[in-house]
């Protein structure tokens, strides 16, 4: 039922968001030069690499795309970026992942290879799911970048204070999973995206 409904979403997602996709990606080729995705290598199910697409919100740099960490760093975010990190609208590009079968709409967000590789037998229990776009931890944790941006050190602050805390999150999320579950996920995360 999940994959029946991811299918449905993301495809429909996709329809019903194009022509707002297609001014985004417009408006970032006149303000932002460079290329309108952001592409990083993932880690999802069962431990399987794959590549996550976002709308790029930062200037471009080398290296980025390799799986780098930034915690904390807003310097290279631009003005229509900051925007489209706060209205979620960065993330329309993962329903090209939810199709193609990487992730699902709801679930564990997907880190980078860097922090998979901290906590390792708790990333082995939340790598038995597929990685979506929204979680309670991304609700819980939508200010994380504000968090990081105020820390003197944002890497062992992300490491040791909101790494093991999303952990958790991910894990009681593989145990109590059900589809009423995720529809009140996805209704919680368009309350906080609208309302907060």
């Amino acid at each position: 039922m999940k994959s029946l409904f991811d299918l449905f979403f993301s495809f429909t997602g996709l329809l019903l968001f194009s022509l707002p996709i297609l001014f985004i990606a417009l408006l970032m080729k006149l303000l932002m030069p460079g290329p309108v995705f952001f592409k990083q290598m993932r880690i999802g199910k069962n431990g399987k690499p794959f590549r996550l697409i976002k709308f790029r919100s930062m200037k471009v740099a080398a290296g980025k795309s390799a799986g780098s960490f930034d915690a904390g760093d807003s310097s290279r975010i631009t003005p229509l970026g900051l925007f489209l990190r706060k209205t979620k609208l960065d993330e329309l590009p993962q329903l090209i992942n939810v199709l193609k079968g990487d992730m699902s709409i709801v679930g564990p967000r997907p880190e980078v290879i860097q922090w998979t590789e901290v906590y390792p037998e708790k990333w082995k229990i939340v790598h038995t799911v597929k990685p979506g776009i929204t979680d309670n931890a991304s609700i819980v944790f939508r200010n994380e970048e504000a968090i990081l941006k105020t820390s003197e050190n944002p890497l062992e602050t992300y490491q040791n204070e909101i790494l093991p805390q999303k952990l958790k999150l991910y894990i009681e999320y593989v145990y109590n999973r059900s589809f009423l579950g995720d529809m009140k996920i996805i209704f919680k995360t368009l309350i906080t995206v609208f309302f907060k």
